[in-house]
């Protein structure tokens, strides 16, 4: 067991240390032999934890969708007497990576998805984080709805029938955009953030039926 337990942590370890040569130079920047020198263990300890360079690469990325989502369900935690639809708000931010205590996991993050785009395997484990955030943001968005008096069925006169799905496609579709908008300065964060509760407004504005006349 204490052999099992010092694997892991050197895995995490050497996740750590690609972490920071992504956010310094990008993926193309990171080789075995500086991850070996960043995380102070040698090429050797690498490799017995990944057999190839690819799979240490997933390992960090499903690192970095782990933390961000643990992150998203303390928010949610933290605050349990706030309305699902600004649950739906906080936990959009935490994942635009909008806070400047964020911006080098922003960058990490983009990244990977860079590398992403020509790597399958990343690909299927960046889907996989987004199927999970998803799954997360359909809820609550469904609960929102409901809060507002109008589930997905549309019951309210007026309202807007909302596909809970649909919508938390559109919400991370939006975040993931504005991570990369701050990141290259085209947005500040306050900007950012009033992008995010600009739309977030128009679609909790939309659900709710008008008052009897």
């Amino acid at each position: 067991m204490p052999r099992q337990v010092d694997h892991e942590g050197r895995r995490r370890l050497v996740a750590e240390a690609v972490c920071g040569l992504a956010d310094e130079r990008g993926l193309e920047g990171v080789t075995l032999r500086d991850v070996a020198a960043r995380a102070q263990v040698s090429m050797g300890a690498v490799q017995r934890c990944f057999r190839t360079k690819d799979e240490m690469l997933v390992f960090a990325l499903a690192a970095v969708g782990e933390r961000i989502g643990a992150r998203v369900r303390a928010r949610l935690v933290r605050t349990p007497a706030q309305s699902a639809a600004s649950a739906v708000g906080h936990a959009a931010t935490e994942i635009a990576l909008l806070d400047e205590r964020h911006r080098s996991e922003a960058r990490v993050w983009l990244a990977f998805l860079a590398q992403a785009a020509v790597d399958e395997t990343l690909a299927e484990t960046m889907r996989r984080n987004q199927a999970a955030l998803q799954e997360v943001f359909t809820g609550l968005i469904s609960q929102a709805c409901q809060g507002q008096g109008q589930g997905q069925g549309g019951d309210g006169d007026g309202a807007v029938a909302l596909d809970a799905a649909r919508e938390a496609r559109t919400v991370l579709a939006l975040a993931d955009g504005l991570t990369a908008h701050v990141l290259v300065g085209h947005l500040t964060p306050a900007e950012a953030q009033e992008v995010l509760h600009s739309h977030l407004s128009r679609l909790w504005a939309s659900t709710q039926a008008p008052g009897p006349h």
